[in-house]
Order: C-alpha cells, then structure tokens, then sequence
C-alpha cells in the first residue's frame, strides 16, 4: 500500500483497580483493530490496573492481577497479527516502574520504562515509580520468559514501519525520548498517557503532539486515560489523537462514558523521503538503540484517509485567507526589497487579462502601497496580437483604470508579420513559431520599455508553468523579477479572489476575470471568442498540481502518485485520463528542466519550490525513461 500502515488509538473505559473489567475492554477493542488491519494499538498509560490506583501499587495482589490480565491479554493476540502496547507496572531489581508493555503474537516483545517520572502538583509518581531513563540492554523475567527491558528499544515492522514508544511526562520534557528513536530511524512514536483534563490544556496537548511529530518527522499516535479513573482530585477525559509530521489525522472525543477507538493510515513513504529532502535530520546524534523485529503485521487493503485533491490549497475558507494574506505580503515584500536595492522607481509589466498578469500586477501595486510610491509608476502593457479577444483586453484596461496605474496599448501584429517575413515563415502555418514569435515580441517590447523608463520587467509565469515548462524560452520565461514563480495555478486563483475583497472597487473586473478560460491566447480567436485553452492542450492544472506536489514534496513514484490520484480525486478523472496527464506531466517536468535552469529570480512562497538556486537542482539533460516505464508498467 505505498508505505501506508494504519494505526489505532484505544480508550478502554476502565475501573481502578479493576484488571479483569479492564483487560476485558482492552481485548474487545484490540479485537476491533484487528479486524480493521491496525499494525499496532496504543492504550493509554498503566492500562491495565488503571492509572489512578495510588499507593495500592504497593500491593502485592493488584501487581499479580495485572500479570494473570497480561496473560488474558496475550491469549487475544495468538489470533492476529496487530501488535498492541499497554500500560502495566513492572517489578525489576527491587524497583516499580511504569511501563509500556509491546504484545505481538502471544508474547510480551519488549517493556519500555517511563523516563520522566513527575512529582509536580497533582502528579506524585515517584512515591510509586522510579525512573527508568538510564536503563539500557537489559531484560526483565516476565510471565515465564526473559523481555528485552529499557529505553533503548525500538519495534521493528515492515515496510518501512520502526516504532518507539514513550510514556506521557516523556513528551513534556524539554528532550523527549521520541526525539531519539526518531533519530534513530523510528517512523512511528508512541505516546501511553495519562493526562488529565483542566482548562486549555487540551489546545496545549495538540500542540505538543503535533509539534513533536512535525519536528521528528514522524507519525504520532497519542492516548489518555478517560472516564471511570478516579476523580477524588482530577478529571480524565480519554483524549486520543494521531498527527503526522504537524499534521493532525485524527482525533477522539473526550468525556466520553465508553470505551472508543480511532484510526489513522500514516504514510510511512513520505515521512522517509522528507528525512531525507528536508531539514536537518541527519545530523542528530544517533543513541545506540535494540530493534526488536515484529512481523507479520496486517497490511491495509483499502487506504482511509482523505487525500486532499488540492494541496496547495487550505480547504477551510478561514485558513485560505489566511494563507493568501501571508503569500501577499511575501510578494510585496520581496519585490519592496529587490526595487529599493537597485534604485528603480518603476514597474514594468505585460497586463493580458488573465489570472497571472493579474496578480502580479496587485501584488506591485501592494508593494507601491507599501513604499508610498505613485502607483502612476508601475506601467503596464497590453499587447493585442493574434489572438487577443475583446473580453481579455477590456478587463486588462478596466483593471489598470481601477488601480490609476499607467496604460500603455501596443500591438504587436504588424511587428510580428515583419518579423515573419524576415525568417521566411507562412503566417497563415499556425504552429510554434507563429506562438513563440509573439512571446518574444511581446517580452522585447517589455524589456525595451523598462530600459527606457529605468525601470524593472515584473514577471508573471506562475510556478505550475514552470514545472510544465508552459512558457516560451526567452519569452515569457524571462523577466527581470519573477514575483509568481513560487505560487502554483491553483492558488492563484484563490489569491485573485481574495483580493477581490481587499480592493473592492475593483471587484467586478476581478471576478470577470476569474471567470476567463485560462490562455496565452496566441492562435487567432474565433468570432471574438477563445480558442486555445491552455487545459485543453496541456491538461488540467488541478491535476498537473497534484502530480507536483507528490512527486516533489513525498517523493512519491508514479504509481503512488495514481493512487493517490484515484483516491483524492474520486471518480471525477478515470484510470487513462489519469495516466495520459501524468504522462505529459512527467515528460514536460524532465525536458523543460532547461528552462528552470535559468530562470530569472522571484520569491519562494510555500515548501515547494524550483528554483536552481534553492529547492531544486536537476540536471537539464535527465532522462525520464525510468519513470515512465513504471507508469507503463502499472497498466
């Protein structure tokens, strides 16, 4: 299943004390993981007995109660292949620990001490537990059979799959224990917690989760003490969640008076490729850790989990705007920046009408804001041709009056015809070089311009265009800064809607605009209408997006990229339109390389950029052959 692995997080309800009521609930839900393929199944800490049972740890029956409760527990896991990790004290060389218990098949694979044993405000632990944080190569005598005993264990699947485990304060601490079974190759952290409930602290919770699977890069599957622990002093609510790499997965409800259980499907694949391409992972320090192998586990037969079909784009309206304020400033910024440091009081851009030009255009009209510069300085440029229609010209002008730039109108037909005549080309031959000839009038005459103003080409080639290579070479592919170039199509969109409410007075024009067909409109338009629609030649750019951020972003082959493609775009695209645009899209990314290789400078907006200077260095001349042959070979 490309390197996806489900995991189940369990809230037993229990009774203090209680171990055969307790164990009884654990092994129903241990049942339900089974049966829904969960690799593993994390209960909350000290599980078995219940974590608020205070100073009757220091009985000698609830101790045996919580063996003879492991054995009943074990006898469940003769039957399947899911492991599950629980909560129990341990006895070793005259001391409690509290521990996680790993359960694979029968056996008891592994113990794990908790390292950061609390004694702060309502937590008294050490009056039980000692701390187990120094414990390494050891084993433990339990239930007839020596268990590999310590900090230093990691739980070995397959696939990819390597986890570790922690015990609640663990995470709290300013080095948690996750950090360095991560570094030491764990995938997948494991928190057994008991954490009660007061106000904010579930937010800080999340937090903590999710910041801590973000910084190890690692899935990390969290579960709380509920309902039915004691309540003499505090309340607990059974909170469970799963995050991957910052983001949350999935998450329980608390408070809840019955035992409940989530899943998530982490994707293990992607995690290992972000090691990899990004941060500084391989440079912490690697602690000697044991791997305990645990196979088989069961692998999932259907993926759940939403892939979301736009990854580029927040789903929820509020973080949109939110991430469209901040990708505005970061334009504006950099172009304040760039037009301070070579002294230039002009802005030069070629105006079309369509979505691109139109954001560049906002966006250097923001910078002018900023700088309390005239916006009468930034000058923009229609250049009908060919193909210009009356729709695309009018909302270029009404958008240009709307913000009191300067317009300048200069058509390029008659030098394109001159220019045909001079190389010797039929311009009735609608091909290549009728396009292109039109590009690189249209980029001279910005160049030119800019020159004569003392000014600055602002381009307008977005990012999806560079990674299609949908531009003409020392066309459109050149400017003098290129403040699109980190923001996909597919946001784009959003960007020029929403600054349809920043300026309002232009909100009519913007919304026409967003209301065009995307087109470099260079083949001759018919009956004033669009003829050469972008999505038509080079395929959908919500696709095209999609197949960048996973190839780019995960690493992800081509055949997990169509996977992911059916399951995030359900039906909306069958199985041959899905590989024919994946196909283009992989051809154009590797032979229009050339063109990113020099491509002018503009500001990186999100975690996916192509710049050769920055994210992505690749070599102008690779061949593409070894990832179509696995997309053909996937039919």
């Amino acid at each position: 299943m490309f390197g996806f692995c489900r995991v189940a997080a369990a809230v037993p309800k229990v009774r203090v004390a209680d171990v055969d009521f307790n164990t009884e609930q654990m092994a129903d839900l241990w049942r339900i993981a089974a049966e829904q393929n969960a690799a593993v199944v994390l209960f909350p800490e000290l599980s078995v007995t219940g974590y608020s049972c205070g100073d009757l740890f220091f009985q000698q029956r609830l101790y045996d109660a919580a063996l003879e409760g492991l054995e009943r527990l074990l006898k469940v896991s003769k039957s399947c292949d899911t492991a599950a990790v629980v909560g129990a004290p341990l006895w070793h060389d005259g001391r409690l620990y509290n521990c996680a218990l790993v359960l694979h098949r029968g056996e008891v694979v592994g113990a794990v001490p908790k390292s950061f044993v609390p004694e702060h405000k309502e937590y008294y632990e050490k009056r039980w537990f000692a701390s187990g944080k120094d414990l390494a190569g050891e084993s433990v005598r339990l239930l007839e059979r020596e268990v590999p005993f310590g900090t230093d264990l990691l739980f070995e699947g397959p696939e990819g799959l390597v986890m570790g485990v922690e015990v609640c304060e663990d995470l709290w601490s300013v080095v948690p224990p996750s950090s360095h079974q991560a570094l030491a190759g764990a995938t997948l952290l494991l928190n057994l917690s008991a954490s009660d409930e007061i106000v904010g602290k579930s937010e800080y919770r999340l937090q903590l989760v999710s910041q801590q699977s973000a910084r190890c890069m690692a899935a990390y599957a969290y579960a709380s003490c509920g309902m039915g622990e004691s309540t003499t002093d505090v309340v607990f609510g059974g909170d469970a969640m799963i995050c991957e790499n910052g983001a949350l997965l999935e998450r329980g409800e608390r408070f809840l008076d019955e035992s409940q259980i989530i899943f998530a499907d982490v994707d293990l694949q992607r995690l290992r490729t972000m090691r990899l391409s990004e941060g500084s992972f391989a440079d912490g320090d690697i602690r000697p850790f044991r791997r305990v192998p645990m196979t088989p586990l069961p692998e999932i037969e259907q993926l759940n989990r939403r892939i979301d079909p736009h990854p580029f784009v927040p789903s929820r309206k509020s973080e949109r705007a939110k991430r469209c304020r901040e990708i505005f400033a970061i334009q504006a910024a950099a172009l304040q920046k760039r037009l301070e440091h070579i002294g230039s009081k002009t802005c030069v851009l070629g105006i079309s009408g369509g979505l691109d030009s139109t954001l560049a255009l906002l966006a250097t009209y923001r910078a002018f804001e900023i700088m309390r510069k005239n916006p009468g300085d930034i000058v923009c440029v229609t250049m009908p041709g060919f193909g210009t229609t009356g729709r695309t010209l009018e909302n270029a002008e009404k958008l240009c009056e709307g913000l009191g730039v300067t317009l300048k109108r200069i058509d390029i037909t008659e030098a394109c015809l001159t220019h045909f005549r001079l190389i010797g080309h039929d311009p009735e031959k609608h091909d290549i070089v009728f396009e292109n000839v039109q590009a690189r009038e249209r980029t001279q005459i910005l160049m030119d311009l800019a020159n004569e103003l003392g000014g600055i080409v602002v381009g307008t080639g977005d990012l999806s265009e560079s990674a299609l290579g949908w531009s003409t070479y020392n066309g459109d592919h050149m400017s003098m800064y290129a403040i699109n170039v980190g923001i996909p199509k597919t946001l784009i969109r959003y960007l020029v809607e929403w600054t349809a409410e920043v300026y309002p007075h232009i909100r009519e024009v913007l919304h026409d605009i967003l209301a065009t067909p995307v087109s470099p409109e260079l083949l001759p338009s018919k009956e004033g209408e669009i003829c050469q629609k972008t999505e038509e030649v080079v395929g959908p750019y919500e696709l095209h997006d999609f197949f960048l951020y996973h190839m780019i972003k995960s690493g992800a082959t081509p055949k997990k990229i169509l996977f992911l493609a059916r399951h995030a775009f359900g039906g909306r695209y069958d199985e041959a339109t899905l590989r024919k645009w994946l196909g283009v899209f992989l051809r154009r990314f590797f032979s229009q390389q050339f063109k990113r290789s020099c491509m002018p400078d503009g500001p990186k907006v999100g975690t996916i950029a192509l710049s050769p200077r920055g994210d992505w260095r690749m070599p102008s001349d690779a061949r593409v052959n070894e990832w179509i042959k696995e997309l053909e070979e996937s039919e």
